[in-house]
């Protein structure tokens, strides 16, 4: 999926997880097909699984994934994965990776629960719990979403321009154009920082979908408050968005710079991983449809 991607096999897997772990050594190992884009999954034994980045991270970079995830599971009242160690690479696998606790669950969809106003509500109670964690004395690290919408118009303005065969293009201009002027609606809270369906455990029974996990945690710290709000546009359609919406009590230019977040994620992902990872363009154009479809969203670019 990425240009100089590392990739792991059972054998490699074992071996590193055998020199770092050995109390781990004989476990089964069993490779964990998933969307995810930043790293290789193998499961260790019924408890743990290992992540094996595809592109090189240090020790300290590991570290400070696992210390957000802790934080996460501290403050999320849905269950989240905890670290149980970092380790270095080695000759074979230059680059740290990571082991900790496996969740059982189904990953949501892009379209699966798009009617879910059960999921909906059970997002509200997530988000406003990670909101009214204390940010204490940390502040937004400048990476990826979250910061200034403005700071991304030049990787906008490239997505565009490849994806011309998969979406109108100029609608969707306009929409970036009004989008990235809209002000930020007040100091930034702890945020998951990508809530996508792939990082959201569900559950169905009787017909009813609950959220029972939660994944990725590595990113957790402050944000802008609208950035969680993505969640909405990744998975669901008008009447499950407005529940979102309701529950946490966005206001009306909060509510249209999540839009803003969901679009600058989904406009990288449906011509960026086209041929390598299907799903997950899938789930950027889905995205990009239902804002390009959203009645409130079409007036802005008038």
């Amino acid at each position: 999926m990425h240009d100089a991607a590392h990739t792991v096999d059972l054998a490699l897997a074992r071996e590193l997880i055998a020199a770092s772990f050995p109390e781990h050594a004989d476990a089964v190992l069993r490779p964990i097909s998933t969307i995810g884009t930043v790293n290789t999954i193998v499961r260790v034994g019924e408890d743990l699984v290992a992540r094996f980045p595809l592109l090189p991270v240090a020790r300290a970079e590991a570290e400070e994934e696992a210390a957000s995830m802790t934080a996460l599971a501290a403050s999320s009242p849905f269950p989240a994965p905890l670290p149980r160690g970092t380790a270095d690479g080695s000759a074979a696998f230059p680059s740290a990776w990571s082991l900790q606790t496996w969740l059982p669950g189904e990953t949501a969809g892009c379209t699966a629960q798009a009617a879910s106003a059960s999921l909906a509500e059970d997002l509200v109670t997530l988000i406003r719990e990670l909101r009214a964690t204390d940010v204490e004395d940390r502040v937004f690290d400048g990476r990826g979403r979250g910061g200034t919408l403005t700071d991304h118009d030049e990787w906008v303005a490239e997505c565009l321009r490849r994806s011309g065969h998969l979406l109108d293009t100029d609608r969707a201009t306009r929409l970036w154009a009004a989008l990235r002027r809209l002000p930020s609606e007040g100091p930034d809270v702890m945020s998951h920082r990508d809530l996508t369906p792939f990082n959201l455990l569900v559950r169905e029974a009787d017909g009813v979908t609950r959220l029972v996990g939660v994944l990725d945690g590595g990113g957790f710290g402050p944000a802008d408050r609208a950035l969680d709000l993505v969640s909405a546009w990744h998975l669901f359609d008008a009447p499950a968005r407005a529940v979102l919406r309701d529950g946490v009590g966005a206001r009306h230019t909060e509510w249209l710079r999540g839009a803003a977040w969901a679009f600058q994620q989904a406009i990288g992902l449906g011509w960026y991983y086209e041929q390598s990872n299907p799903p997950m363009s899938t789930l950027g154009l889905t995205t990009l449809r239902r804002l390009l479809d959203d009645q409130e969203l079409a007036t802005l670019d008038r």
